[in-house]
C-alpha cells in the first residue's frame, strides 16, 4: 500500500489537463505510442469535437522510481464549471492533486473553486505551471500568483510543458515523494467508494470504485450500503486503457467491479461496497448531493418513445450523476421528462448524448420552475408547466419560489454583477469583503429568473470569476402571467411560459424576432405571434415563398395576368388551412439563448 499514490488533475477550461495526462501516459509506457493521440483518456466524440473534457477518467500507471516500483492512479477530470461535480467526484477519491496552472493566462475563475475543493477534502496540492513553451509565457508573474494563492515556497511549483513533454519526469518523481500513501487498515471490513459506474450493453453495470479499508475478491458476496442490495463481484479490476482483470483488489487501490446488475436505480454513485462475510458498520460519508441550476423539460418527438427515454435517460444518468429528472406531462408533447442541468452547456451535452448514444430525438423545453397558484374559490394547485395554468379568470394570486443567493466574485466586476441581479428583479441584502480583492454578494431573488441564462451572463459579465450558490427560502406572492407563442394561431406548447408583468412585451417580441430568423419559409405565410390571454402583443410575419406564376404571360391583357395571380391567392389560402408548421430543434434551443 505504500508504494500507491492516488492523484487528480484539477484547472480551469483549456489550461492543458488532458495534454499533460498524456505526456503522463506516455513517459511511463500505459500507452503504446501506436495507440497514443490528443486527449488519449478522452472516449467520446464529443470530447475529440469540442476539445473538452466532459467526464472524468480514471486509469493506473506503474513508474520505477528508486529501483522501487509505484502504481500511481490518476483521473483527469473536466474544467468546465458546468462539471464541476465530476471533478467533486475525483477529488473525494484521491490523496492529491495536480493544480494544473496555463503560464500565459495565470489563475482563473476554476482554478481557485476546483483548489478549494481539493483543500476541504485535505489533499496534498502540486502546483504545476503548465504551457512553458509558449512564447506568451509568463512564469515569473504566474508563479507569484500561484505563491499569493496557496501560500507555498516558489521552489515548489514544477514548470511543465504538456505539449513538448518537458519537466514530465520531474513531476512524476515529485508524486511519489509529495504525495501521501493513502490511508487505511487491510485487515479491517472492506469500505470501498463508488465514485462512477457506466453500462455496458452485454454485462450490465460497470462500478469504478476506490477501496478505503480491506479488500475485494474476484467471486465473493458483497453488498451495497445504502441500497441494501446484495450481489456476486463476478469480476473485479483494474483500469488501464482497457479494464484488466484480477483476483484481488487490494487497500488503496482504484478498481471496477461486474456483478451482472441491470436496474440502473441499483447503483448510486456515492454509495459504499462492503463484503457480506465481515460488512462494515457505516458507509463512507459520499459527497454531497448536486444542486441544479437550469431545469427544463425533455420529451421524445414520438409519444411512443417514451419508455425508451426513460431507459435511456436512466443508463445516462449512471454516467452522469448530476443529472436530475422526473415524469411530466404536457398537453401538446404527451408525456416526458422534467429535469435539472448544472448549466446551459450541460443541458446541451445531455440532449447530445441522448441522440448520439441512444438514438433518441428529442424536443427540449423552454426552462422554468414550479409554482403555486390560488383561485378565486380558493384552491391551491402546483404549476410545473405554463399550460396547467387556469383560466386568468379564475386566479385570485401566484406565488413563486424565491432564493437567497451568493456571488463571490473580484472587487472589479461588483457593478456588472449587481447590475445583472436588479435586472433580474434582486434584491440586494448583503456585501462582505472576503480579502482585499473577494466580495461576497448576498440577493433575494426569484428561482424563475436564475434558471434562464443567469449563470451564462454571470459567467461572462466576471470573465469566468464569480462563483454563485443558492438556496430556496419559500414561495412569495407575485404579478405572473402565461405568454404562448403561436404559429399560425396555434399554440406551440413548449415554448410558452410565465414571466413577469413587466418582462412580457420585450421577452415576447424577442422571442417572436428569434424564431422569424430560424423558421424556414414555406409556400405561405406564416404568422408568429406571442400573447398573453386573447391579447397579441407582438407579431412577426415570415412571408411566403412565391412561384412567379405570371412569368408566362408575356404583354397581353392585365386581366390574364390577375387571373393567374387570384387562382394562386386561391391556393395558398386553402395551403394556409391545411399546411403545417414544423418547428426545428435548433429554435428550441436558440430561444433559451436569447441576450
Amino acid at each position: 500500500m505504500k508504494n500507491i499514490r492516488n492523484f487528480c488533475i484539477i484547472a480551469h477550461i483549456d489550461h492543458g489537463k488532458s495534454t499533460l495526462a498524456d505526456r503522463l501516459l506516455q513517459v511511463t509506457n500505459t500507452v503504446d505510442v501506436r495507440d497514443l493521440q490528443a486527449q488519449t483518456l478522452d472516449d467520446m466524440d464529443l470530447e475529440r469535437e469540442r476539445g473538452i473534457t466532459i467526464k472524468s477518467h480514471a486509469i493506473q500507471m506503474d513508474y520505477t522510481y528508486k529501483g522501487e516500483k509505484y502504481t500511481l492512479n490518476l483521473i483527469d477530470t473536466p474544467g468546465h464549471v458546468d462539471f464541476s461535480y465530476e471533478v467533486s467526484r475525483a477529488i473525494a477519491s484521491c490523496e492529491g492533486a495536480l493544480l494544473v496552472v496555463d503560464a500565459s493566462q495565470g489563475i482563473e475563475a476554476q482554478t481557485i473553486s476546483n483548489l478549494y475543493l481539493a483543500l476541504e477534502h485535505d489533499l496534498h496540492i502540486i502546483p504545476v505551471l503548465n504551457k512553458m513553451d509558449l512564447p506568451g509565457a509568463n512564469p515569473e508573474e504566474v508563479k507569484d500568483q500561484i505563491v499569493e494563492l496557496l501560500g507555498c515556497d516558489i521552489a515548489d511549483i514544477l514548470p511543465a510543458s504538456g505539449k513538448t513533454g518537458f519537466g514530465v519526469d520531474v513531476l512524476l518523481e515529485q508524486i511519489v515523494e509529495r504525495i501521501p500513501a493513502p490511508k487505511g487498515d487491510p485487515d479491517a471490513p472492506l469500505q470501498a467508494l463508488i465514485f462512477d459506474s457506466v453500462y455496458n450493453n452485454y454485462r450490465g453495470i460497470v462500478a469504478y470504485f476506490r477501496v478505503f479499508n480491506g479488500s475485494i475478491k474476484s467471486g465473493e458476496k458483497v453488498k451495497f450500503f445504502n441500497t441494501g442490495k446484495e450481489y456476486y463481484a463476478e469480476e473485479i479490476g483494474i483500469l488501464k486503457m482497457k479494464q484488466q482483470p484480477r483476483k484481488r483488489v487490494e487497500t488503496g487501490d482504484v478498481g471496477y467491479i461486474i456483478s451482472g446488475i441491470k436496474t440502473a436505480k441499483e447503483v448510486q454513485v456515492g454509495d459504499t461496497i462492503t463484503s457480506m462475510e465481515r460488512p462494515a458498520t457505516e458507509g463512507i460519508q459520499g459527497f454531497e448531493l448536486v444542486k441544479p441550476m437550469v431545469f427544463a423539460g425533455i420529451y421524445p418527438v414520438d409519444t411512443e418513445d417514451y419508455e425508451e427515454l426513460r431507459d435511456s435517460m436512466d443508463k445516462l444518468q449512471l454516467n452522469d450523476a448530476s443529472l436530475v429528472f422526473e415524469p411530466e406531462s404536457s398537453a401538446a408533447l404527451g408525456f416526458g421528462f422534467r429535469c435539472g442541468f448544472l448549466g446551459m452547456l450541460h443541458m446541451e451535452i445531455i440532449q447530445e448524448r441522448l441522440e448520439r448514444e441512444f438514438n433518441m430525438t428529442v424536443i427540449t423545453t423552454v426552462p422554468n420552475v414550479s409554482y403555486y397558484c390560488t383561485t378565486t374559490k380558493g384552491i391551491k394547485m402546483t404549476v410545473n408547466n405554463p399550460s396547467d395554468l387556469p383560466d386568468p379568470s379564475t386566479i385570485d394570486f401566484i406565488e413563486e419560489p424565491y432564493i437567497n443567493a451568493q456571488v463571490i466574485t473580484k472587487a472589479d466586476y461588483i457593478g456588472a454583477v449587481i447590475e445583472l441581479c436588479m435586472s433580474k428583479r434582486g434584491i440586494i441584502k448583503n456585501q462582505v469583503y472576503l480579502t482585499s480583492n473577494r466580495v461576497e454578494i448576498t440577493f433575494e431573488m426569484p428561482l424563475g429568473e436564475i434558471v434562464f441564462d443567469f449563470y451564462d451572463r454571470l459567467k461572462t459579465i466576471s470573465r469566468g470569476y464569480a462563483s454563485f450558490d443558492y438556496h430556496q427560502i419559500g414561495y412569495r406572492e407575485s404579478r405572473l402571467v402565461r405568454m404562448d407563442i403561436r404559429l399560425n394561431s396555434e399554440p406551440v406548447d413548449a415554448l410558452s411560459s410565465l414571466i413577469h408583468t413587466d418582462k412580457a412585451y420585450e421577452l415576447g417580441k424577442k422571442m417572436c424576432e428569434k424564431l422569424r430568423e430560424l423558421l424556414p419559409r414555406q409556400q405561405f405565410d406564416i404568422a408568429i405571434q406571442a400573447s398573453i390571454g386573447a391579447k397579441i402583443i407582438a407579431r412577426e410575419t415570415i412571408k411566403a415563398l412565391r412561384k412567379d406564376v405570371t412569368a408566362k404571360c408575356y404583354g397581353g391583357d392585365i386581366s390574364r395576368k390577375r387571373k393567374l395571380l387570384e387562382k394562386q391567392k386561391k391556393g395558398k389560402k386553402r395551403m394556409r388551412q391545411v399546411g403545417n408548421v414544423e418547428i426545428p430543434q435548433n429554435a428550441f434551443l436558440a430561444v433559451l439563448k436569447l441576450d
